[in-house]
This record gives structure tokens, sequence and C-alpha cells, in this order.
């Protein structure tokens, strides 16, 4: 009887547990929807509303500006996609003015520059923009995005119970796996339960899905990018251990080229995120991105850091006088010791740089053949090596960070002088 009851369990876990394989690392890609929102007035704003033009646009960016050969490979279509309502089959269907190839074709035009399609739903019964929604059409669903081939899908909660997504999510998971297609799954589920007053179980959300949101909506705005990282802050101590091969917190959407953010803003979102583990889904319009925020997101220096293959995500170590140190382990490693990735981020927004020191070990590398030292951001310098004592001096702009990469060194070298490092471009 009570070998009966093991295998019950572990089929009701196998069925409900996500199995593609995919998300090893974090995604990257690009995502319409902090950008262009809910703009379906194709009449007057062609070339900005949610159509099949759009989505087309930023794939033949991503492909033409070298960001697919960086790893950003998902085009993520959001909310107003489809039309209000289903067909006689209770099949979803795309608006046929703004799609009138269909979601099919426009994947196959994805995938024929290397891309990947990403699509939008919701779990209750309208999407946030009252759009149909999954409840009751999971099987359904599940199937006709994998019939039309997308590769990912991000599943929000609008119109649904956050009492009740412990049992929703997973019927997503459910019908995903037996779609016959490897699906990225994107959730929405801690978030509403977060607004709601609840703890969110990151086991259960780790089990059933890719990637998850776990705040507000990032706006166009230092403010918003500041409140996303005081979250993660606040709450790393539960964040950290749900991360890994698989699974991300996702902080939500990269905003640099917008409107929003100056360069060093950019630059702290772009290193905090890499330091977060996180999912680099750039809302932005690629048409228009001027040159400096492009340096920023093509940072293969960063963007490494960002998919090293630990998947193991970052933590707050210091916090002092608007002055923040952030650490993440990183490969290489050599026995019990990691590599690491660090940022020094001034959060002050008046007067100049701020100088800061430390040892190392100060930070807790203490690898006794020391580190070679990196400035990601200034990546043509030659690594420094220091050793575990040795003072590592910085400089930071207002509202800005130095990231470096301090790689494990395979010989031990004696130094005299520190390392400086300055967040001016």
């Amino acid at each position: 009887m009570k070998l009966a009851l093991c295998l019950v369990l572990v089929f009701l876990s196998t069925a409900y547990s996500l199995n593609n394989g995919q998300a090893r690392t974090p995604p990257m890609g690009w995502l319409s929807w902090e950008r262009f929102l809910c703009n379906i007035d194709c009449d007057h704003d062609p070339q900005n509303c949610i159509s099949e033009r759009l989505y087309k646009d930023m794939a033949d960016r991503l492909v033409h500006d070298g960001f697919k050969e960086l790893g950003y490979e998902y085009v993520n279509i959001d909310d107003c996609w489809s039309a209000k309502s289903r067909d006689p089959s209770g099949q979803l269907v795309a608006d046929p003015k703004r799609f009138p190839s269909g979601i099919k074709a426009l994947a196959e035009y994805v995938h024929s520059k290397g891309l990947k399609l990403g699509i939008y739903q919701d779990c209750g019964s309208k999407t946030c923009a009252g759009y149909p929604g999954s409840a009751g059409h999971f099987e359904i669903d599940a199937q006709t995005f994998a019939d039309w081939n997308v590769d990912m899908l991000k599943l929000d909660g609008c119109y649904a119970d956050p009492k009740d997504m412990d049992n929703i999510y997973p019927q997503m998971t459910k019908a995903l796996n037996s779609s016959g297609r490897s699906i990225v799954f994107s959730c929405s589920w801690p978030d509403y339960q977060r607004v709601e007053g609840m703890k969110p179980n990151y086991k259960l959300i780790g089990e059933n899905c890719n990637l998850w949101r776990n705040f507000d909506d990032i706006a166009d705005s230092w403010n918003s990018v500041l409140s996303i990282i005081d979250y993660y802050a606040a709450n790393q101590d539960d964040l950290i251990p749900a991360t890994g091969p698989g699974r991300w917190n996702d902080p939500d959407m990269l905003i640099i080229g917008n409107f929003g953010l100056s360069f060093h803003q950019a630059k702290a979102q772009m290193a905090l995120w890499a330091i977060f583990a996180a999912p680099l889904l750039m809302s932005n319009d690629l048409r228009a991105l001027a040159p400096q925020f492009k340096i920023i997101l093509m940072n293969k220096y960063v963007i490494g850091v960002n998919q090293d293959p630990l998947g193991l995500m970052g933590r707050r170590i210091y916090n002092q006088q608007n002055i923040e140190i952030w650490t993440r382990p990183v490969t290489p490693t050599t026995g019990s010791f990691y590599s690491h990735a660090i940022v020094f981020f001034n959060r002050r927004d008046m007067g100049g740089a701020v100088e800061v020191n430390t040892t190392l070990s100060g930070v807790g590398l203490n690898y006794t053949n020391g580190y070679d030292v990196l400035d990601l951001f200034r990546w043509w310098r030659s690594p420094v090596h220091l050793n575990p004592e040795d003072i590592l001096s910085v400089k930071v702009n207002p509202s800005s960070v130095v990231m470096v990469k301090a790689t494990i060194s395979k010989k031990m070298v004696k130094n005299i002088f520190p390392l400086n490092l300055h967040s001016n471009p």
C-alpha cells in the first residue's frame, strides 16, 4: 500500500512539473509591453501599434544590429494581440487587421531569422487589457501555441484569484507538458500573491515555471528601477535559493534606451540585472536606439556574467550611506572557491564621484593565489591582479556603478599599488 501511494505521488509530481529542459541560462531578447503598451491604433500609428509589422521590425533589428549574436533571441508579443473573442471552436485567434498573416506565419518569419517567438496570455477569464483569458481553456491554448510554433509563453494573472494560483498555474504547466512542444513558461504568479500579502511558495513556482515576476511592472523611470532593486535586496534570502538553471526571478524588462534613464542609470540597471541572474528582455524601440545605450546593452562582458552557467543569483553585502556592494559567484571555480562579479553602486543623486575602498577579502574573496580583476565597462583595459588583502579602490558616479569581474588566478603575484577604477565612460 505504501509503495502504491509513493508511485501515485511521483506520477502527480511528474505530471505537474515543468519538464521542458529550457532556459538553462536567463532568457534574452525583446518584449513589447513597457515601450509600446496596448497601442492598437494602426490607422494613425502604424509603426508603433501592436501588429505583425512591429515584431518583424524588431526581429530584423536584433539580427542586423548584432543583438542576436550576443544571445538576444526572443521576440515576445505581449497583451492586445488577439481578437476580442475566440473562434466557434474555442480557439484563440489573432486580430485579423493587425496580424493578417496570423501568429504561425509570424513565428515562421522570426524563426527564419534564427530567433524565437514569445506570446502572452492570462490565467484568468480576461487578459489585463480585456482580451480573452485562458481560464477554462488551458489545454486548447497550450496546444494552439504549440501548433503555432511559439517558443515562450508569458501567463499573466489579471482576473484570477491569487489564492487559487498555486492550483491555476500548474494547470498550464501540465497543458504545456502535453502540447508536444518545449515552450519556455514565464509566470506572474508570485507578484499577484505578494500584492495580496501572501508568501509565495518558490519551490512550487520553480517546479512549474522557467521564470516569474516578483514585483511591480517596471515603468520608464529611475524611481521604478530603484524600487525593484530595493525589493530584491530586501527579499534576497528568499529569492536566491529559488534561482538556478531553468528557473529565474524576473525583475521585469530592461528599459535602457527609452526616456527615463540617463546613461549612468542605464549602466546601473544592466549591471544589477546581471547580478540578479535576471532575464534580459529589452522593451525599447530598437529602430531608434541611441549608440550609447546600444553599447550598454551589447556589453558582452556584462552579458557573460548574466549568462554564467552556474546560475547563482548575487546578493547585496554592503549598504551604507547610499553606497551598495553586490556580489555574484561565477565561473571559473576551483575547489570551493568561485570567481565573482562585483558591483559598486552609488545611489546618491548629488555631488561627484564617491571613492570606495575595500580589500577583496573584505567582500568575501579569499582565494590564496588572488584574482585577475577586469573593469567590465572598461573591458579594453588589461585585468589587474589583486591578492585578497590588496586594496581595490573605485570611484563611482552618482546614480551609477562600477562593475568588475574578479577571476580566480592561476598563480600568486605580489602587488604594491592599489587598483583604481572609475565609473566615467
